[in-house]
């Protein structure tokens, strides 16, 4: 045994006040003091050593990853501090939730140094009615980005949501962005899209798509092709600005007389459509003729005014590649019309 050793070599006490010192050792390693040694007592000296060696080094890599974490949460603290920054500068809002409770911890909207209010701020209770909605998010969805109105849809908003670390709480991240304007605007890149320039009533485009959802869906309706006679002569004998005086006066007239719901398209320079829901080819037939005895009697201009027509009926049978046929057989009606125009006022139809 290596006491033994020690002892035939030393004696008791030597062993002894080597046992006390290396208890004592030991007793300044547990504090930390890894640069105890110990010397006198052979292999359990060795034994102590290794060991004191082996904890040094396993502290000194504790301390590392320490460190690293240090490192990350400070780094991770450093961005949401910079993105606070950066966005209580700006007009969205940035609202933190904690996940587990489902309190604002903190708002970009809040006076500064003041608390999060959790009913509403003034700013988000006039304008953030949907506050509840953002609070019952869940953070399963990792990511995502959606569209609110207000009460009133006077105001839309897009939102983008995503969990966060935040202050060693499990938090849920809402950057709230007032998209208003660009709702108007793209309202209005639309409406200009589905309306013609010229007279305000819906374009080719809007047509075509429109009929093409009332054949998809096999809706009965009324269709009423029309084409404004003379239109050509108006412009060669008096000029473009009275012929599109010509147009507006025959587009006020049709418009007038239908609902608002009513489609009235232009879908080529003198031809327009009127598409009414509902099998009433007779009852349209017989309101195109008064409207058209009207704007050839009415004295608008100095000159005669006339527009041919044809209506035909939607049945509902239809497929979504009729388009083209009603169109060709309201066509083949119209002229009939037109031949009967043609014959009250030849210098206003030529051809």
């Amino acid at each position: 045994m290596e006491e033994n050793k020690f002892l035939a070599q030393y004696g008791t006490s030597e062993f002894c006040e080597g046992l006390k010192k290396l208890t004592w050792q030991l007793r300044r390693v547990a504090e930390g003091d890894y640069s105890q040694k110990s010397e006198q007592l052979g292999e359990l000296s060795e034994v102590f050593n290794e060991m004191v060696n082996r904890l040094q080094d396993r502290e000194t890599k504790l301390k590392e990853k320490l460190a690293d974490a240090v490192n990350h949460i400070e780094t991770a603290e450093g961005f949401n501090e910079l993105m606070v920054e950066l966005l209580s500068r700006r007009n969205e809002w940035l609202l933190v939730v904690d996940m587990d409770s489902r309190e604002i911890i903190y708002c970009n909207k809040k006076k500064k140094g003041g608390a999060v209010d959790q009913s509403y701020c003034d700013m988000c209770k006039n304008r953030l009615s949907f506050q509840a909605e953002l609070l019952k998010w869940d953070d399963r969805e990792q990511y995502k980005v959606w569209e609110m109105d207000d009460e009133k849809g006077n105001a839309y908003y897009r939102i983008t949501s995503f969990p966060i670390d935040w202050k060693e709480r499990n938090a849920g991240v809402h950057v709230v962005v007032d998209i208003t304007d660009e709702k108007r605007m793209t309202s209005s890149l639309t409406s200009k899209a589905y309306h013609d320039p010229g007279t305000g009533i819906k374009n080719r485009l809007f047509f075509d798509e429109y009929m093409e959802m009332i054949l998809r869906d096999k809706q009965k309706a009324t269709l009423c092709y029309l084409d404004l006679d003379g239109l050509k002569y108006v412009n060669d004998k008096f000029g473009h600005q009275e012929g599109d005086i010509y147009i507006q006066y025959f587009v006020e007239l049709i418009r007038g007389s239908f609902r608002s719901g009513d489609t009235f398209a232009r879908i080529g320079g003198d031809e327009f459509c009127i598409v009414l829901t509902g099998a009433i080819k007779e009852l349209i037939e017989r309101k195109m003729e008064e409207l058209l005895h009207e704007f050839q009697t009415g004295g608008f201009r100095e000159y005669r005014c006339s527009f041919s027509y044809g209506v035909v009926e939607i049945t509902g049978e239809e497929d979504e590649a009729a388009l083209k046929e009603l169109l060709q057989e309201a066509d083949e009606i119209m002229y009939e019309c037109k031949r009967r125009n043609k014959a009250k006022y030849p210098e206003l139809i030529r051809g």
